[in-house]
């Protein structure tokens, strides 16, 4: 059985041997790693999403444990309020987040990302996760079906996350907080810009509590320093001068700022 729905007429899939089928005989083949792709493109060659370097430079950071705490902070947060049932992590990217929960929670566990090679990656980690190729802001899942709702360094999609989330349905949002790699962009930039935290408050939820979590990493390697540098969205954004800056680094210090909101679903 899957909470997954055919994304062409919304009709619930059903296994099918190796594929996923909807009533309407939609099918889509589960990959040997274990996901299926949702994801409808009138593009297919199209690249969405994270592409190898970052999903890679992504895993091999985070397998390093710098950021261990927020995962750790994120399923203490998990299990309090997960009481079993469907769990989605939107925008699971490479399922560093959403294994951990795995192994926290008891129900039914749900990942999906925009990102074919993020959650390939991520179906290889772990195997009792139903994974998808699909876009938060089109998500292949009923409406009300999910108890909680994973959102992790994510985009927003606030009328998808209402949509799937059942009433009183909870959702965790991990974001960067102000100084969040602050040391890194000091290293980069002539003029470096702290974060901006927006309002708390979102239409059709109610804010339950915030937890803030601040403390140093030590970047001991270029090789760390490029694969953190790599999964951020700084990369794309910065002159081959500042990359430069960044390369002759052996070591660096900085920031990790994040922020865990808890939500409740309401109306």
């Amino acid at each position: 059985m899957t909470e997954f729905v055919c994304p062409v007429c919304r009709e619930k899939l059903v296994l099918s041997e190796k594929s996923l089928v909807c009533g309407r005989n939609h099918c889509f083949d589960v990959s040997k790693s274990g996901y299926v792709n949702l994801l409808i493109s009138k593009n297919k060659s199209t690249v969405h999403g994270d592409n190898k370097l970052m999903v890679q430079a992504r895993r091999n950071f985070l397998e390093r444990g710098y950021y261990s705490k927020l995962r750790e902070l994120l399923c203490s947060k998990a299990k309090e309020y997960f009481n079993g049932g469907t769990l989605l992590d939107a925008g699971c990217g490479e399922g560093y987040y959403t294994s951990g929960v795995r192994d926290t929670v008891e129900g039914e566990i749900y990942g999906i990302d925009i990102s074919k090679t993020a959650v390939e990656s991520a179906s290889k980690r772990k195997k009792n996760i139903s994974y998808a190729t699909a876009s938060v802001f089109d998500i292949p899942m009923q409406n009300r079906s999910c108890d909680m709702l994973l959102t992790v360094f994510s985009p927003y999609s606030g009328e998808e996350f209402k949509r799937v989330l059942k009433k009183d349905g909870i959702m965790l949002m991990a974001i960067p907080s102000e100084y969040h790699l602050w040391e890194l962009k000091k290293a980069v930039y002539d003029v470096p810009y702290t974060n901006t935290v927006k309002p708390y408050q979102l239409d059709g939820f109610e804010f339950i509590e915030k937890s803030h979590l601040k403390y140093k990493i030590l970047l001991d390697s270029q090789e760390d320093i490029q694969s953190l540098f790599s999964m951020t969205p700084y990369y794309y954004r910065t002159g081959k001068v500042q990359q430069e800056r960044l390369a002759q680094l052996d070591s660096l210090e900085t920031t990790a700022d994040f922020e865990l909101l808890v939500y409740k679903r309401i109306g």
